[in-house]
């Protein structure tokens, strides 16, 4: 029990690693050698802990931002900013990547070659900007902000997953996709997302009622349609996942997720 116990908490620790920049403990590293593939499925299995805590300095900052009188829209594009410092903007790294790739009209070969490069081209910018656009003015007229981004952030992160079970494949031999591709049970995805959509709702509930409740279920809900959606085409054209698939599914799960909680 004992060493389960120490494993998942090494999971959690590889989660923060890979999608925040929250320091981890020495004792919640991996050794030198580099995590193996259940320590990854531990952490894939845990990523949407990573958004609550991405999530909570969002909110963190909206409160601030409230205590010294700034208007919605700068203070919901302080918030955004500080999700993208937490995660040193990876996940919209991952989305101009894939935008690129895609947008490029290539084989499977050659999309994830431009997906390689380290510039950007006008896909990957328009993409980037309509993204951040988006999240902003969302955030900005969601009811409930604080919830809002929370909500979206855990969303967002419970698309990895779903991303990571088994039968969908990796479309390198190397990289984060290879290490996590099809390491997580179905079953394992059902229970982390049963306890988003139970605390979301919860959530939702404590800030608008029955409403509030239905609105961030929803929100959860469509965040993962939307990042099933993308990751359907993405394996169909590039033959399975990378690292920027990865970051692309986030982004695009909370930005669904934001726009859903904007509504009335």
């Amino acid at each position: 029990m004992t060493t389960r116990v120490t494993g998942w908490a090494r999971g959690l620790g590889l989660a923060m690693t890979l999608l925040t920049i929250v320091p981890v403990p020495d004792r919640l590293k991996d050794a030198p050698g580099g995590p193996g593939r259940e320590p990854a499925r531990r952490a894939m299995t845990l990523a949407p802990v990573a958004g609550l805590v991405v999530g909570g300095g969002a909110a963190l900052v909206l409160l601030l931002g409230d205590l010294i009188g700034l208007a919605p829209l700068p203070r919901a594009a302080l918030a955004v900013a500080a999700m993208e410092v937490l995660t040193r903007a990876l996940h919209l790294d991952g989305l101009a990547d894939l935008a690129d790739g895609l947008g490029s009209g290539r084989p499977a070969a050659g999309a994830l070659e431009i997906m390689k490069r380290s510039d950007i081209g006008p896909f990957g910018v328009v993409t980037l900007l309509l993204t951040l656009l988006v999240q902003v003015a969302a955030l900005a007229t969601a009811p409930d902000a604080l919830v809002a981004v929370v909500v979206a952030a855990v969303a967002g992160r419970l698309a990895l997953p779903w991303a990571c079970r088994p039968g969908v494949p990796a479309a390198r031999p190397d990289g984060l996709g290879a290490l996590v591709a099809g390491t997580v049970p179905i079953r394992s995805s059902l229970v982390v997302t049963a306890v988003v959509l139970i605390a979301a709702t919860l959530a939702g509930a404590a800030a608008g009622g029955l409403a509030g409740a239905l609105h961030a279920a929803t929100a959860v809900a469509v965040g993962q349609g939307v990042a099933y959606l993308v990751l359907r085409h993405a394996v169909r054209r590039l033959g399975g996942v990378t690292g920027d698939v990865f970051g692309a599914l986030v982004e695009l799960a909370v930005t669904a997720a934001l726009i859903v909680l904007a509504t009335a």
